[in-house]
C-alpha cells in the first residue's frame, strides 16, 4: 500500500501539470503588482533550496521568516523543505526581545528577513553571526537578497522528499500569557489538515474550480498558515493575492475580488462600524427590511467592503458576538464561525450550511474526535495533531489525556447533533469576593455586539463584583471633544450596561464600565499579534486606578 501523499508530493504535482497558472499576486507599490506561477514559484524555490543545501546545514535545521505575508514567504517555506531544514516563522509585529527569544530558542541557523513595517526596533534582536537573507520588499539591510541568490544558483532538480514524522515548522504561539511556545508540526500532521481544510472548503463553495484568496492575517499564525498556505499548496486551484498595507487594504481587496475571506472577530466587528459610520444601523435595518430593495442595497453593502464575490467567509482566533453573524448573513454574506488552535493546525471544528447557529463553532471537522470532560474542558483528537512543544517534554506530557486527547484549555457545551459551543477559556476564570467563578468571554461577547464598543475585557478578581473595561469604536474616539456627544455615549455605556447584567446571573453582574483612553493595538503591548487581548498586562496597568472606581458611585468611567 503506498503511503499517503505530502504536502510536497501535491507542490511537485501543480509544479507539473499546470505550470503556467498564476498561483501568487504581490503588489509591489504604486498600483502595480507581480504574478507568480506555479512555475516561477517553484523555480525560485528551487534554486533558494539549493543555496540552503550549499550551506551544509544539519538535517532539519532550523530557518527563520521574518516578515509580513508576502509571494516570497511561500517561497522561502518551500526552500526551507525541500532544503531538508524546518520552519520557524516570527510574527513581524514582535520586539526584538522576543524576536531575540524565537531565534535562540529554536537554535535558528539563518533568518530570512522580508516585508516588515518596524524592522528598526527589531534589529537588535537578531543575535550578531546569524547569516540573514534579504527577501525582496524587505527594509534596507547589509544582507544578502534573494534576488541575488537565485540569479547565480542553478535549481535543486528532482523531487526531494521529506518523512511524515520529520518536522516542517515550529510554531510559536503569539504569547498572551507569557513566553511563546513552540508547537513542533509534522509533514503528516500538516498534510492531513491541508487535505481536509481543501476539501471542507470546496464543499462549502459549491465546487467552485477557480478559487480567489487574500492572504494578510500573520502567516506566522497557524490559521492562515494551514487554512490559505497550506490549504492552497495541496489544492493547486486557488489564486493567493496579498494586501501592501492597511492603507491599501481595500484596493487589495477589490483586486482580489475573493471566493473565500477569513478574519478575525474584531475585524469583522470593524467593518461592521466603518458601514454604519455612512449609513445609520436604524436606516440599514429599514432598507433591508423592504423587498427588492433589501437585497440590492445589501449587495451594495457587500460590494463596498470588497466582499459582494466570497461564497465562504470564516472567522476565528476568539469568540465572535452571535448578533453579528447574524448581521453579515442578512447582508448575504456565509459568514461561519470556526474553532482551532497551533497544536492541531487549525484542524479542529468549523461550522457548514448543514450545520451551524449563531454562538456555535461547527461540528469537528472530519477524523477529528471531540469529547467534553467532566470539568467541562473541549478535548480534542485531530488528524493535524502536533507533536509536542519544542524542548519541553514536561509540558507536553501534561497536555494529553491518557488516551492521546489534547487538552484545550477551553470550556465548552456540545449539542446533540455536534454542534459545539465555547463558553469560556479555564484559564481566565476568576473568582470574585462573592466566591464565585466568572467567565469573561460570554459577557464580553454581549459587550461588543454594541455599535459602539470595539473591544472590551471583563475583569474582578477578589472584587465584590466583576467590572468591564471597552474600547469605543474608532470612528466614535475622535469626537469626544464634543461635551454633548461624550455625555450621549455615556448614557449609552450605562443602558448598555443595565441591558448586559439583565442577561447575566447575578453573580456575574457588573458593577461598571470604564472607557480606555488609549486603545489596545498589537503596538502598545495589549494586543498580540493576532489581536488576542494579553489579559494581564491590561489588568496590571490598571490595577493603581481600581479601587478609586469602586469606591465611586458611578457605573461609567472615563479611564
Amino acid at each position: 500500500m503506498p503511503e499517503p501523499k505530502l504536502i510536497l508530493d501535491y507542490v511537485y504535482e501543480h509544479e507539473a501539470d499546470h505550470p503556467d497558472k498564476i498561483f501568487l499576486t504581490q503588489p509591489v507599490g504604486h498600483g502595480q503588482v507581480l504574478d507568480y506561477s506555479w512555475a516561477q514559484t517553484l523555480d525560485q524555490a528551487r534554486r533558494m533550496a539549493a543555496h540552503l543545501r550549499s550551506r551544509g546545514f544539519e538535517p532539519g535545521a532550523r530557518i527563520a521568516i521574518l516578515s509580513k505575508n508576502c509571494a516570497h514567504f511561500f517561497m522561502a517555506e518551500l526552500a526551507i523543505w525541500m532544503a531538508g531544514g524546518t520552519t520557524v516563522a516570527i510574527f513581524p509585529t514582535e520586539n526584538a526581545e522576543t524576536v531575540r527569544f524565537v531565534l535562540e530558542h529554536s537554535e535558528a541557523s539563518l533568518l530570512f528577513v522580508g516585508k516588515l513595517d518596524v524592522w528598526p526596533q527589531q534589529v537588535s534582536g537578531v543575535p550578531a553571526g546569524l547569516p540573514c537573507i534579504a527577501l525582496p520588499l524587505a527594509p534596507a539591510t547589509d544582507f544578502e537578497t534573494w534576488d541575488a541568490i537565485v540569479a547565480r544558483t542553478e535549481p535543486l532538480t528532482g523531487r526531494p522528499q521529506r518523512k511524515a514524522d520529520e518536522l516542517a515548522m515550529l510554531i510559536y504561539t503569539s504569547g498572551s500569557t507569557g513566553r511563546p511556545k513552540g508547537a513542533m508540526i509534522s509533514f503528516g500532521a500538516i498534510s492531513r489538515a491541508a487535505e481536509g481544510m481543501a476539501q471542507h472548503i470546496r464543499n462549502s463553495v459549491g465546487g467552485v474550480i477557480e478559487g480567489r484568496t487574500l492572504s494578510y492575517l500573520p502567516l506566522a499564525h497557524s490559521y492562515e498558515r494551514s487554512w490559505v498556505e497550506a490549504s492552497s499548496l495541496v489544492d493547486g486551484s486557488n489564486h493567493v493575492f496579498f494586501a501592501e498595507s492597511l492603507d491599501t487594504f481595500l484596493a487589495d481587496l477589490n483586486r482580489a475580488r475573493p471566493t473565500t475571506f477569513a478574519s478575525v472577530p474584531r475585524l469583522w466587528l470593524k467593518f461592521q462600524q466603518g458601514v454604519f459610520a455612512k449609513m445609520p444601523p436604524k436606516k440599514l435595518d429599514r432598507l433591508l427590511a423592504i423587498p427588492i430593495l433589501g437585497r440590492i442595497v445589501a449587495r451594495k453593502v457587500l460590494k463596498g467592503l470588497g466582499l459582494d464575490q466570497v461564497l465562504l467567509a470564516g472567522s476565528g482566533s476568539a469568540p465572535i458576538p452571535a448578533d453579528l453573524i447574524a448581521w453579515y448573513q442578512r447582508l448575504g454574506l456565509n459568514l461561519l464561525e470556526g474553532y482551532g488552535m497551533t497544536e492541531d493546525n487549525s484542524y479542529s471544528c468549523v461550522s457548514s450550511k448543514q450545520f451551524n447557529a449563531p454562538g456555535y463553532v461547527g461540528v469537528p471537522l472530519p477524523g477529528v474526535q471531540l469529547r467534553i470532560s467532566p470539568e467541562g474542558e473541549i478535548l480534542i483528537k485531530s488528524p493535524g495533531q502536533f507533536s509536542g512543544y519544542y524542548k519541553q517534554p514536561e509540558l507536553t506530557a501534561a497536555s494529553f489525556t491518557e488516551d492521546g486527547f489534547f487538552r484545550t484549555g477551553d470550556l465548552g457545551e456540545q449539542r446533540a447533533d455536534g454542534l459545539l459551543k465555547i463558553t469560556g477559556r479555564a484559564k481566565e476564570l476568576f473568582k470574585t469576593a462573592k466566591g464565585k467563578y466568572v467567565a469573561p468571554a460570554p459577557i464580553e461577547n454581549l459587550l461588543n455586539a454594541h455599535p459602539l464598543i470595539e473591544l472590551s475585557l471583563v475583569s474582578g478578581v477578589g472584587q465584590v463584583s466583576a467590572y468591564g473595561m471597552v474600547v469605543l469604536a474608532e470612528q466614535i474616539r475622535p469626537k469626544l471633544v464634543n461635551p454633548q456627544l461624550r455625555s450621549d455615549v455615556e448614557r449609552q455605556l450605562g443602558q448598555l450596561l443595565k441591558d448586559v447584567n439583565q442577561q447575566l446571573a447575578e453573580y456575574e453582574h457588573l458593577r461598571m464600565l470604564v472607557v480606555v483612553s488609549d486603545p489596545w493595538s498589537i503596538e502598545n503591548g495589549s494586543l498580540t499579534p493576532t489581536m488576542k487581548i494579553r489579559r494581564s498586562r491590561i489588568e496590571a496597568a490598571v490595577a493603581p486606578q481600581i479601587e478609586a472606581w469602586y469606591a465611586s458611585s458611578g457605573v461609567v468611567h472615563w479611564a
